[in-house]
């Protein structure tokens, strides 16, 4: 059992960018590189091992052969590996879509829903993001605005900046707009239902798939409901914040000026994304590891103490 550096998988959607490759140092050949998968063991895009004595396994194939203690006993209530978080590049606008959950999802999906959070890495000046709807509507407005493409008359543009948060319970209507970096935190899922796409094509020339009907099953026709604001507290040497917290997922953002210090118990492994600048992870009996922007650290459940020194941004994430 060790902390273990991760390589993503990567997406090239048709709305992403180039930044994820030119800014994160991430290694892909796409044209376009939308999203880096950071953390994740589903089966549409695996995290590799990318050090150590298992250097090549996927962490799923990691966590199969060492067993479900090294992701914790807050753990033990999910069936799967609860959680996937993603870099995701939006150059352009994404589909408006919302996602069903877990009772909705397995049974048409087999898979479970999401809830997922997004934390803000940047955006450019005037960029905006969707997030519920602006009052309530019934379902036959509803049903009629996507027919007539008025949707987005009574969808909430958000305008956003570096370091906003955003919880997106599951049924409530969503959608990235051009020129926002965000780190997504997400039940570990892939079902999304595409509502309205802005009229574009995919790699094969035909418009992309809508899921009209699935949608209106489990869209939340009203305004989304924030996550509560919490403030910065000051550890010595690290700032930490809490960015939000539910059954799924607890996520943090660290801002270190000198040194962190951190434990990963029994209860739950801890994942480190970090976001700008550098830091050293050290820990007894373990070779320091240099944590540059960009990089992804599983630590797993019950390693015990660890410190992360240097100055960066970070955010981390765990379940309680």
């Amino acid at each position: 059992m060790y902390p273990m550096l991760l390589k993503p998988a990567f997406k090239d959607y048709l709305w992403g960018g180039t930044r994820l490759r030119d800014d994160f140092g991430k290694d892909c050949d796409f044209d376009k590189v939308a999203e880096s998968w950071e953390l994740s063991c589903h089966k549409d895009g695996n995290s590799v091992i990318a050090n150590g004595e298992s250097e090549g396994m996927t962490l799923a194939e990691y966590i199969e052969k060492q067993g479900r203690s090294v992701m914790g006993t807050a753990c033990d209530r999910f069936e799967n590996f609860p959680v996937l978080i993603k870099l995701i590049d939006a150059k352009d606008n994404l589909s408006v879509q919302v996602h069903p959950d877990n009772d909705y999802a397995m049974r048409v999906e087999g898979e479970y829903g999401k809830t997922e959070m997004w934390y803000v890495v940047d955006a450019d000046e005037g960029a905006t993001l969707l997030y519920g709807f602006t009052k309530d509507i019934s379902k036959e407005e509803f049903k009629e605005r996507i027919e007539n493409n008025t949707l987005l008359e009574v969808t909430n543009a958000v305008p956003v900046k570096k370091g906003d948060v955003f919880f997106i319970r599951s049924g409530t209507l969503h959608a990235i707009g051009k020129g926002i970096l965000i780190a997504e935190i997400q039940q570990n899922s892939n079902t999304t239902y595409r509502i309205y796409d802005y009229g574009r094509v995919g790699a094969d020339g035909k418009p992309r798939e809508l899921h009209v009907e699935k949608a209106m099953d489990v869209t939340q026709l009203c305004p989304a409901t924030p996550y509560p604001e919490t403030p910065w507290e000051n550890k010595g040497g690290y700032s930490e914040k809490l960015l939000s917290s539910c059954e799924y997922f607890t996520v943090k953002s660290l801002d270190i000026s000198d040194k962190a210090e951190l434990t990963a118990d029994e209860k739950s492994f801890v994942h480190i994304l970090v976001l700008d600048g550098e830091c050293v992870f050290s820990a007894e009996n373990y070779e320091n590891i240099t944590l540059k922007k960009g990089y992804s650290l599983f630590v797993p459940a019950a390693y015990g103490k660890f410190e992360l020194t240097g100055k960066c941004e970070a955010v981390m994430t765990y379940i309680e």
